[in-house]
């Protein structure tokens, strides 16, 4: 008993030097992580100030993504061929680059710059189809799943069990048991109603994978979400934007919604969709997915002069392995080679400072600039953060206008009505360095022109923001809005 005793007041003592220690260790392993300066310090403080708690959250929602843990069976075979293709076609690419070159100036050097770091293939001569929210996409979507002969891959963030979802998963259903190839990939977090319904349908014909699931050994992973949102269907037809699978989407009085949600998806047809048959291959080996072969009737349109279209194609993709936030350089480049008019839709405005320097350099120097953000969102501290961020743009030109018809969950981005970006990709930082994410960059002079007038038709809906008004808003919101920015890094 009297060593016992000695042992409980040596710990009652010199309990501090271990937890000291612990917490050396830890900021010392995010300050050799040489991460973005504004997240070291923010993630510092919140562990100094919030004993435990802040442990707690660094070790669920801080640690750096190691992507190579996550990548498992890479088929080094197809990889081989991938790469060997890919120098085959360099010639046929820089042809087709001095075509879009030709088109729209040298906003060409977005596509170049997806062409050099190997995200992307440039592809002209497809077929694109501009969709306005889920009345839309849905519409056109059910028609291509019905139609579907050969495989369907669809990789969603959310996909409920509601009117739509179900329907969905009948047609999957039906057409995996007629030998259709069926491969569904789900965020584990997003559509986790939908990832325990299939999980215990043991008679279902759909090969289906959730994506990152969480368990008590890989809480460390669940900061990291696939938030992409594709399908591709007899490698034909392709689809990509911000529409999730969900009734929410679809603004009909039968769907019995609250709110009106205002989102945009594309619709492709041509070689273009090869390049996201490639992304899925990719998602679904991360994912641990039965393996299979590309060359099995999954890519076509391999033929250079095939033409379904005009439009100019490439894809971004980023995820938290990435050498780079792709998503964020390639908006750069492309703010940077604007003349005109720069015009941005994202549901939440946490930019990082190199996207927030380039809008107010652009805006100083004449280009107008302007940015849609939903007037009530549907996250409380991204909206109050984001508000931060609205003055430094105010006061440097630019015009930001809040949807008031609903909630405006678009992602997108239209530069001097030649160039435009729709895919999953917010403003934020959570969308540039932390979750999977894709983005198609189109080069189309309808398609593109169809985004201008859509976004005229939304300004409609909103109201637009001045400098003076800002500064009308109670002391007390504006302190909250810079109390919620202090957690920008962290959101």
């Amino acid at each position: 008993m009297e060593y016992l005793h000695v042992i409980l007041e040596f710990i009652k003592t010199w309990y501090w030097i271990p937890i000291l220690l612990l917490y050396i260790g830890v900021i010392g392993a995010i300050l050799i992580e040489n991460r973005n300066p504004a997240k070291t310090i923010s993630w510092i403080m919140v562990i100094v100030f919030l004993p435990v708690i802040g442990m707690l959250l660094y070790y669920f929602f801080g640690q750096k993504y190691n992507k190579i843990r996550r990548i498992k069976r890479t088929t080094d075979a197809q990889t081989t061929r991938l790469q060997a293709e890919w120098k085959r076609l360099e010639p046929y690419m820089e042809k087709d680059l001095e075509l879009i070159s030709e088109k729209i100036g040298g906003l060409y050097r977005v596509h170049g710059f997806l062409k050099n770091e190997r995200l992307s293939s440039p592809t002209v001569g497809n077929r694109v189809k501009l969709l306005n929210n889920g009345e839309e996409k849905f519409k056109d979507m059910l028609v291509d799943l019905r139609s579907a002969t050969h495989s369907i891959h669809m990789e969603y963030y959310i996909f409920e069990l509601d009117q739509i979802g179900k329907e969905i998963l009948e047609i999957l259903e039906e057409k995996a048991t007629n030998g259709v190839h069926v491969r569904l990939l789900l965020d584990s977090l997003g559509s986790s109603k939908v990832v325990k319904y299939l999980t215990r349908k043991k008679d279902s014909k759909i090969d289906f994978r959730p994506f990152l699931p969480v368990t008590f050994t890989s809480l460390a992973n669940s900061n990291y979400r696939n938030h992409r949102k594709i399908a591709v269907i007899d490698s034909e037809v392709a689809y990509i934007g911000g529409i999730n699978i969900s009734d929410r989407y679809i603004n009909e009085p039968k769907r019995n919604n609250l709110v009106f949600w205002r989102d945009t998806s594309v619709r492709i047809e041509g070689a273009a969709v090869n390049m996201l048959q490639i992304s899925f291959w990719n998602s679904w080996d991360i994912a641990d997915g039965t393996p299979y072969m590309l060359e099995e009737g999954y890519l076509r349109n391999t033929v250079r002069d095939y033409r379904v279209g005009d439009a100019a194609v490439s894809l971004v993709s980023s995820d938290p392995g990435s050498t780079g936030p792709y998503n964020m350089e390639a908006i750069l480049v492309a703010i940077g080679e604007a003349e005109k008019k720069i015009q941005l839709v994202t549901p939440y405005y946490v930019p990082s400072d190199e996207l927030s320097t380039a809008l107010k350099v652009a805006a100083a120097t004449g280009i107008e600039v302007e940015l849609m953000l939903p007037e009530a969102s549907d996250s409380y501290i991204v909206q109050h953060a984001s508000l931060s961020f609205v003055r430094p743009l105010l006061e440097r030109g630019v015009k930001v206008y809040f949807y008031k018809k609903g909630f405006v969950h678009a992602k997108t981005i239209t530069i001097d009505g030649k160039l435009s970006f729709i895919g999953t990709v917010n403003l934020d930082i959570r969308s540039f360095y932390i979750n999977y994410e894709v983005a198609a960059v189109i080069s189309d002079e309808i398609l593109c022109g169809q985004m201008v007038e859509r976004f005229e038709l939304d300004k409609a809906d909103s109201e637009l923001m001045t400098l003076e008004e800002w500064k009308k808003r109670p002391s007390w919101k504006r302190s909250l809005d810079s109390l919620c920015r202090l957690l920008a890094p962290l959101l």
